[in-house]
């Protein structure tokens, strides 16, 4: 239960954060369109549609992010191998975005990236990671059945190991 509410939430607080951010990207293009803004002598035009783009493409990531968090709530499954890449880009690309905002923005923006970050995280940690045999969780075998962990080490080749006396 706790998974799926986790996973539910994140999928909402990260397509607010994409709609955010397409919002701000476009009120950032708009403004170096109308002022006619450079720096060192690039062009105006290609700035304002460059942050356009990269608005787009934040929003876009983030929404992917979100579907993927949200059809683990729904299916109360792990994520994919490229479902958990895309999931741990996001984590990470928050935690430098953390680090960041708290010297250019401030506390409360630094506040708000690691909380989306611990949700990343949890959505990561709390889902079991899928097993290559087939298995999906702990003390399962590769038949999906009760059976021996495959992580255990198997027993010493030469039997018990025997002290010896000097």
């Amino acid at each position: 239960m706790l998974r799926r509410l986790v996973a539910a939430l994140a999928a909402i607080v990260l397509v607010a954060e994409a709609a955010v951010l397409v919002l701000v990207h476009i009120v950032l293009g708009r403004t170096t369109a109308n002022q006619s803004m450079s720096i060192a002598g690039s062009d105006p035009d290609v700035m304002s549609k460059a942050t356009y783009a990269m608005g787009a493409g934040m929003g876009a990531f983030l929404v992917l992010c979100a579907v993927i968090a949200a059809a683990g709530a729904l299916r109360d499954r792990p994520p994919g191998r490229f479902a958990r890449a895309v999931l741990i880009g996001a984590a990470a690309t928050h935690a430098v975005l953390g680090i960041l905002a708290v010297g250019l923005v401030g506390w409360a923006a630094f506040a708000t990236l690691m909380l989306i970050l611990a949700l990343l995280v949890l959505v990561l940690t709390l889902y079991p990671a899928a097993r290559p045999g087939g298995g999906r969780g702990e003390g399962e075998g590769a038949d999906g059945g009760a059976g021996p962990v495959a992580d255990t080490p198997p027993p010493p080749p030469y039997g018990e190991l025997k002290p010896t006396s000097p």
